[in-house]
């Protein structure tokens, strides 16, 4: 999750390929991404209860949404967010709209949102080397899969 506007901006160009992002619509947010497990096959398929605590946090993570009730959440693939130069820091749209989906939160949960901030870490990231070492554990796996097809 971005803590500010700049950081939102470095999340939205490290996001990996199977992180999907959440936002409240329409008003200023935190950016907030889940980056999927395998035993998740798609962001179409996230669990209710996993969709539930995205949701929350997010509006728990918006000075005005916070104090809303009966907010939408949108969500989509990073791989889903549109970038271009015109735009303000942290601003996206979306390359295909139809690959972005809604959550409705009709209120705060607070039972979620103290869980969740239990459970809070906050670290500093290297995104660029992150992302290095994720393309690095990538091309090996292909090339093993590679070979292993070979040896068929």
């Amino acid at each position: 999750m971005g803590r500010d506007k700049e950081e939102n901006e470095d999340l939205i160009k490290y996001a990996w390929p199977q992180d999907v992002w959440f936002h409240v619509d329409k008003l200023s947010s935190a950016h907030v991404y889940l980056r999927l497990p395998p035993s998740i096959l798609s962001w179409e398929n996230i669990p209710a209860a996993l969709l539930a605590d995205c949701a929350q946090l997010v509006k728990a993570n918006s000075i005005e949404g916070n104090k809303r009730n009966n907010l939408q959440i949108v969500y989509t693939p990073a791989s889903n967010l549109k970038k271009t130069g015109d735009m303000a820091v942290g601003q996206v749209s979306f390359h295909r709209h139809d690959k972005v989906k809604r959550a409705h939160v009709a209120a705060r949960e607070n039972p979620i949102v103290n869980r969740l901030n239990k459970t809070k870490v906050e670290r500093d990231v290297d995104h660029e080397a992150e992302k290095a070492s994720r393309l690095r554990e990538e091309a090996a796996k292909r090339r093993a899969e590679a070979a292993a097809k070979v040896r068929l």
